[in-house]
């Protein structure tokens, strides 16, 4: 029997790809084996990715503070290692205020500040697509329950975001035919899109069975949930890049493109991760 022939380009240098993901993916490794870098990784990819958003839109002639950005992003992470969501929240709002408060007289006092509602707009939606997501993912590592420690909850959410990309990508590229939303990202199609649920539920299925000991549905529930939200967070960000004209966010990741154009369904899946397994780590 021949095998299927692709029916879309891969859109990518495979090479590359696969290089640099290797390495993401060893880093990941290493940090679960000593899950105290956990959070350190979490933060450095989250400054990085911040610039990375913040450059382009400097480029485009939007005035976003940087410094309240990146600061505000860590104080939001770090202090929810010791407070949870209660430090996540304190660090988000006031994150927020300083940003509003210092936009307002970026042209000191004696100048109007234009584009105010505009440019506080894009910077509170920096402060939650990346820092508040993100740190939904770090919190993981401080879930447990009687049979799985924060490592266990962590590889869960790596695998089941790893199937649910590689099953969209191959389902998209060997049969991917109806697109999903062609005025936003026309390589996105329904099957890709379906490929990526299966097998996000596959994993999910497997990783709570087997890693955290929970009931089967909770796997179910996850992948659908994960698969979905890594979905919406890729058509935002390809509405963000197309509202910015831009191909890719940087060249940060040969292969790749910029850490976002790789963390842009990874961080909203985090936050839908993070709700659900809190059903087994409270039980």
């Amino acid at each position: 029997m021949a095998a299927p022939k692709p029916k879309n380009g891969a859109g990518r240098n495979l090479k590359q790809a696969i290089g640099v993901g290797v390495l993401l993916g060893a880093l990941v490794i290493a940090s679960l084996m000593n899950p105290i870098a956990w959070y350190p990784l979490v933060a450095i990819a989250v400054g990085l990715a911040t610039y990375e958003v913040w450059r382009r839109l400097l480029e485009a002639g939007y005035v976003v503070n940087l410094l309240v950005c990146v600061l505000g992003g860590q104080a939001m992470l770090w202090l929810s290692l010791p407070f949870g969501t209660s430090g996540l929240i304190a660090g988000y709002v006031t994150s927020v205020l300083v940003l509003m408060v210092t936009r307002l007289f970026h042209y000191g006092r004696n100048s109007p500040p234009h584009n105010y509602v505009r440019d506080v707009a894009v910077g509170t939606f920096i402060m939650t697509w990346i820092p508040l997501f993100a740190t939904f993912a770090a919190m993981l590592s401080r879930m447990e329950n009687d049979s799985a420690d924060g490592v266990m909850f962590i590889l869960t959410f790596m695998i089941c975001v790893v199937a649910s990309d590689v099953g969209g990508y191959a389902f998209g590229v060997f049969f991917g035919s109806h697109p999903m939303a062609p005025a936003v990202s026309p390589k996105k199609s329904w099957e890709g899109f379906a490929g990526s649920i299966v097998t996000s539920m596959v994993a999910g299925t497997l990783c709570v069975v087997f890693l955290l000991e929970a009931p089967f549905w909770i796997g179910i529930l996850l992948g659908i949930g994960l698969a979905i939200c890594a979905t919406l967070g890729d058509l935002v960000e390809s509405q963000f890049k197309r509202d910015l004209k831009l191909k890719d966010m940087s060249h940060m990741l040969p292969g790749h493109g910029g850490l976002m154009d790789r963390m842009d369904g990874l961080l909203p899946a985090a936050m839908v991760t993070w709700v659900v397994l809190n059903i087994i780590s409270s039980v």
